[in-house]
Parts: structure tokens; sequence; C-alpha cells
């Protein structure tokens, strides 16, 4: 997909004709092999049993979508065997202290699986706006003057912990009706 990307910005700017072919030539290219590569990770799930249940289960959840649930199938193949922080920390979602002695710094998240991290942020602003429980946190944290990317970025990690939880259980996620009570997002539904 980076190269799909590069490849379009890359054409905005060409003004030789040989070179605008060669680019359509080439993002015609990268476009078939993605096909292949989508159907092939479909057909892959499809035929494992278990691979087709933890798809079923992530995809449960508000907010994880279809592709959401394929990368992390695909990126982190320990979903639902390990524990939640370490699931946080292979997601390179788990918070990180830079302190010595009295000086303390701000928190931050670094390492784990880029690929994964960059693939939670949009199912985390779908699910601060649509997963009751997703909303909740995003709100109390904003509230408590978190800035909002602190926010998104908890429930990105919440997501990833409530999805390894999930596939753990053997479960799907159930709607709990006393978070359903709550007004999500006064003024923006």
């Amino acid at each position: 997909m980076k190269q799909r990307t590069a490849t379009l910005n890359r054409q905005k700017v060409l003004t030789h004709a040989l070179l605008k072919r060669q680019s359509a030539a080439q993002l015609r290219q990268i476009e078939r092999q993605v096909k292949q590569l989508d159907a092939q990770i479909r057909k892959t799930v499809g035929a494992d049993h278990q691979l087709k249940r933890h798809k079923e289960i992530l995809t449960s959840i508000p907010g994880i979508s279809n592709v959401t649930a394929l990368t992390l199938l695909v990126e982190m193949p320990e979903i639902g065997t390990v524990s939640y922080s370490q699931i946080a920390s292979l997601a390179g979602l788990a918070p990180m202290s830079r302190e010595s002695g009295k000086w303390k710094g701000k928190s931050f998240i670094q390492g784990g699986r880029a690929v994964l991290r960059h693939a939670m942020y949009m199912p985390a602003l779908v699910a601060a706006r649509h997963n009751p429980d997703m909303c909740v946190l995003y709100d109390r944290l904003v509230a408590a003057g978190k800035p909002a990317k602190v926010a998104i970025t908890a429930v990105m990690r919440k997501l990833v912990i409530f999805a390894n939880t999930l596939v753990k259980a053997d479960r799907r996620w159930l709607a709990r009706p006393d978070v359903l009570k709550v007004q999500t997002r006064p003024g923006k539904d």
C-alpha cells in the first residue's frame, strides 16, 4: 500500500508522457498484486476454522472491520494466547515512562509492530464514537484533561487488549446494557 501511495503521489508531478505511462503500468501491477494478496488471505482464513472463528470474534467488536481483523490476524498471530500487557507491548501501545531520580518525563509509546499500531488508529476513532465501552473511556480521558491523541491511543490499546481477551475466551462482543444507557457524545449523534 505504501508503494501504491508513493506511485500515486509521483503521478501527480510527472510531465513526460513515457513516465506517465510507466507509472500507470506500475500502479496497475501494484493493484493486481494487492488483489491477489487479499484473495489469498481471505482464502487462507476461510479454509482454517480457528482463523475464521477469530475473525468472526474480532469483527463483532464495534470499530473493527474485516480489514482490521485480518490485519490483526496477520500481524499478531499470538492474539488470544498472551496476557494483556504482552499484547499491548507487541502492538507498541504499552506506555513507557521516562524517569530519572525525582525527574519525571512524559509517558510515550514505542516499539512493537508499527504496521499494527498504524492499522489500529482509524478503528480507534470509530470505536471512540460508536463502541459504548470505548466512548466512555475516551470521554473520561478527555474530561480529565488528556489530549485527544492520548485518549485515542488509550482506545487503541484497549481495543487490542479487548480483542485479545475475547479471542482467548472464544466469545463475541456483547453490548453491556448499563453502558448503552449512557448518552454517547451529546450533540454529535
